[in-house]
C-alpha cells in the first residue's frame, strides 16, 4: 500500500471516488503475470462503482454514481469501432491493466465509457456485475440463447452464477457441469435441471452452452453435449490448449464454436437494466482495501463463497 497523487483533471475524463471494486479472475492473471505486462506499473481492478468528484461532462455531474468496466476506452476509428463492434477494437485501453483501476480510494475514467447505475443496485450488488456479469451476459448473446432453451454452463464461478438468474427469468432449462462440489451443491440449490462433473455430458442434448472454466477439455465436453445447430461460447480471456477432437462427431451438423471477447457499452447498459428488473443481488464477500491480497489469494484457491468486493 502506498500514497500516490490523484489523477490530474483533464477533458473527457472524470475523477471518481471509489465506493466499491469487484475482484475478477482477470486481476489474478494480471498480478501473476499470466497476461503480458503492458505498462511499468498499474493499479488493478476493473469492476468499479464510483461517485463522480470532478467532470467536464454535463451528463455526469459531481455526486452521480457510475460504473466502470474492463474496457476503459476504444479508438473509435478502427474498422471494428466504425462497424459498431467496439469490443473488437484494434487499440482499446483496459481498466486495471493498461490504465489504473479501482483498488484505490480514487481513480480516473473516460466519461464516454461510464455506465449509469440503476438505483436498485447498491454498491455491493453492482460491483461484481460490472465485468463478470456483463461478460456473462454477452456470452448469452454470443451463444444466441433464446427463452425456454436447454442451456449448459460449464464451470460455475462468479460469472456463471450471475447469469443463472437471468436464464431462470428467461424460463431456460439450465444444466451445470463443474468440478467443485460446493459449486455443484449451489447449482442444485439454485434450481439447475441437472448438475454433473466438469466434463460430464448432460442427459439431454443442449441448444447452446457457455464454458467458463479456462480449460480446453471443458470446451470439448461442451461440444460433446450440443444438439445439432447448437453453439458453444467460450467465456475465457486465457485458455489452455484444446485437445484434438473428432470433427465428424463433435462439430459436424452445423454446431459452432465461438469465442467471447470483451464487451460493449450497450452490453453493460442492457445487462444492468435486466439485473435491476429481476432484483439480481450477488452474494458478495467484502474486503477492506488493505486486505486486497487476501481476496486475490482466496480467489486463487477457490475459497470464496461469492464474488469478492473491495471497499476502500
Amino acid at each position: 500500500m502506498e500514497d500516490i497523487p490523484k489523477a490530474e483533471r483533464r477533458p473527457g475524463h472524470a475523477l471518481l471516488k471509489v465506493l466499491a471494486c469487484g475482484v475478477c479472475r482477470t486481476d489474478l492473471h494480471i498480478v501473476e503475470g499470466e497476461l503480458p505486462q503492458k505498462v511499468p506499473a498499474v493499479i488493478p481492478g476493473h469492476q468499479i462503482v464510483g461517485e463522480i468528484v470532478e467532470s467536464f461532462d454535463p451528463k455526469f455531474l459531481p455526486g452521480k454514481r457510475v460504473g466502470v468496466s474492463w474496457i476503459g476506452g476504444t479508438d473509435g476509428t478502427c474498422h471494428f469501432c466504425r462497424a459498431g463492434r467496439e469490443n473488437l477494437c484494434d487499440h482499446p485501453t483496459y481498466t486495471g491493466y493498461t490504465q489504473n483501476g479501482g483498488y484505490a480510494e480514487f481513480t480516473s475514467a473516460r466519461t464516454d465509457f461510464l455506465l449509469p447505475l440503476p438505483d436498485a443496485l447498491d454498491d455491493m450488488a453492482a460491483a461484481p456485475l460490472l465485468c463478470a456479469g456483463i461478460i456473462g451476459f454477452r456470452s448469452l448473446k454470443v451463444a444466441e440463447v433464446k427463452r425456454g432453451q436447454r442451456v449448459g454452463l460449464f464451470g460455475f464461478g462468479s460469472s456463471a452464477q450471475v447469469v443463472f438468474p437471468v436464464l431462470r427469468a428467461w424460463d431456460c432449462r439450465i444444466y451445470v457441469a463443474t468440478r467443485e462440489s460446493r459449486h455443484q451443491k449451489l447449482a442444485h440449490d439454485l434450481g439447475a435441471e441437472w448438475v454433473g462433473g466438469a466434463t460430464d455430458v448432460p442427459p439431454q442434448p443442449l441448444d447452446c452452452a457457455i464454458t467458463f472454466a479456462p480449460a480446453g477439455e471443458v470446451v470439448i465436453a461442451a461440444l460433446r453435449s450440443l444438439a445439432k445447430g447448437g453453439i458453444v461460447a467460450i467465456n475465457a480471456i486465457h485458455l489452455d490448449r484444446i485437445p484434438q477432437f473428432d470433427y465428424d462427431s463433435l462439430l459436424w451438423g452445423e454446431r459452432q464454436l465461438r469465442s467471447v471477447t470483451n464487451m460493449t457499452r450497450q452490453d453493460g447498459i442492457d445487462f444492468l437494466n435486466i439485473a435491476s428488473e429481476i432484483g439480481l443481488k450477488p452474494n458478495a464477500v467484502p474486503f477492506p482495501l488493505d486486505r486486497v491480497n487476501d481476496a486475490l489469494l482466496r480467489l486463487k484457491h477457490d475459497e470464496l463463497s461469492g464474488p469478492a468486493v473491495i471497499l476502500p
